[in-house]
């Protein structure tokens, strides 16, 4: 994973001192300072996909956007519905420029008829406040949607993996879903039955929490959200119940071997969702920013597409390295890396449509190699069940 190197002071999240204390490898990225690795990336990849793994995300933002004009804003700001989004429910989908282009990524929960919890990534989030605030100005006078951003005052942690649900479920306690109509009526409630993007509250050690059945990395999972002074308490709890810490190194190959896009990598504000392959996520009722410009291309096509890449051995493709077909590139990599859970090289790269379809066979410039590539459909892996 690339590191942001830029920032003169970085921010640092609750859980920085524990990190150290467990001698993980601290890099810059997105303006904080975060651990890339623990024991190392292969072994904590294989925690997540066999055990359990545990992230802090929380250089990830939280803004809590409410009042009467909440949804109808959100409406014009993201590519999936929010008026249609019911209470206790979640939904990714993308915020777009009119060009549409992608100014972020984001998974947002309806807390009540009139809040919502969004979640930006880190080194976007400035961003996204002053383009909501510009809107905000534009569509309803600045009036009617009070947006809050509580990041610093909050804690993020992913538990991920086939045992992350078991761990959850034995810590938490007083647990109360978000929708309206528990998943499994009569049943004590539990985080277990929450389905997947649907949220719920509970406590662990006697701590508030917010818990989401959201994750990036292609397993099972919750996303916890916690005051930033019980942050370390909760995240001891975790480790002493079997979760593995692990750092954004294994947080990076795990989503990319589930197909999951990167801001600035398979998605910037230059690049479309419909480029990108994931039309999916955005609705055709249209009245978003950039509904013109991703309907036509829904319509019509695109010139570049968002391929997967497969290669044998471990000398992986990086983001920028070009894609040939017959001596002349014909795209660039987006993402690449070995993947341990497949033994193999993966990567995700823009080339151009008529090269795009599956099976095809391709070169990576590999620093002056050329290495043989086979064109695959994403995710790479999907967890078992």
């Amino acid at each position: 994973m690339a590191a942001d190197t830029t920032a003169a002071e970085n921010l640092r999240t609750a859980l920085y001192d524990t990190h150290v204390a467990l001698g993980a490898r601290m890099v810059p990225f997105g303006g904080w300072d975060m651990p890339v690795q623990y024991e190392g990336v292969i072994a904590e990849v294989a925690a997540v996909r066999n055990a359990a793994g545990l992230f802090d995300v929380s250089h990830m933002g939280r803004l809590h956007i409410g009042g009467p004009n909440a949804a109808a804003l959100l409406d014009i700001l993201l590519t999936g519905s929010a008026s249609g989004l019911r209470v206790g429910r979640a939904r990714y989908c993308f915020i777009c420029n009119e060009r549409g282009g992608v100014i972020d990524d984001t998974i947002f929960y309806r807390l009540s008829e009139d809040e919502f919890l969004l979640i930006p990534n880190a080194g976007n989030r400035p961003a996204v406040s002053l383009w909501f605030d510009r809107q905000l100005a534009q569509h309803f006078d600045g009036r009617g949607v009070h947006i809050t951003d509580r990041t610093m005052l909050t804690g993020l942690i992913a538990v991920q993996g086939p045992k992350a649900v078991e761990i959850v479920d034995r810590l938490c306690e007083d647990f109360t879903p978000g929708a309206r109509r528990a998943s499994n009526p009569g049943r004590t409630p539990a985080p277990s039955q929450l389905r997947p993007f649907t949220w719920g509250r509970g406590h662990i050690d006697g701590r508030r929490v917010f818990i989401g059945r959201t994750g990036y990395t292609g397993e099972d999972g919750f996303e916890l959200a916690v005051g930033s002074t019980d942050v370390v308490a909760i995240w001891n709890k975790l480790t002493d119940a079997g979760a593995v810490p692990c750092g954004l190194g294994a947080r990076d190959v795990l989503r990319l071997e589930a197909g999951l896009p990167l801001h600035g990598h398979e998605l910037s504000d230059t690049i479309t969702p419909i480029e990108a392959g994931f039309g999916r996520f955005v609705r055709r009722d249209g009245g978003y920013n950039g509904a013109d410009v991703l309907d036509h291309q829904r319509v019509y096509g695109t010139e570049r597409r968002l391929i997967g890449l497969t290669l044998p051995g471990r000398s992986a493709p990086r983001a920028g390295y070009d894609v040939l077909a017959d001596g002349e590139v014909v795209g660039t990599v987006a993402s690449g890396s070995y993947s341990p859970t497949l033994e193999q090289c993966i990567a995700m790269a823009f080339v151009d449509a008529a090269h795009a379809e599956p099976d095809t066979v391709l070169t990576v410039d590999i620093r002056g190699r050329r290495a043989e590539a086979t064109t695959a459909d994403p995710p790479f892996y999907q967890r078992p069940g």
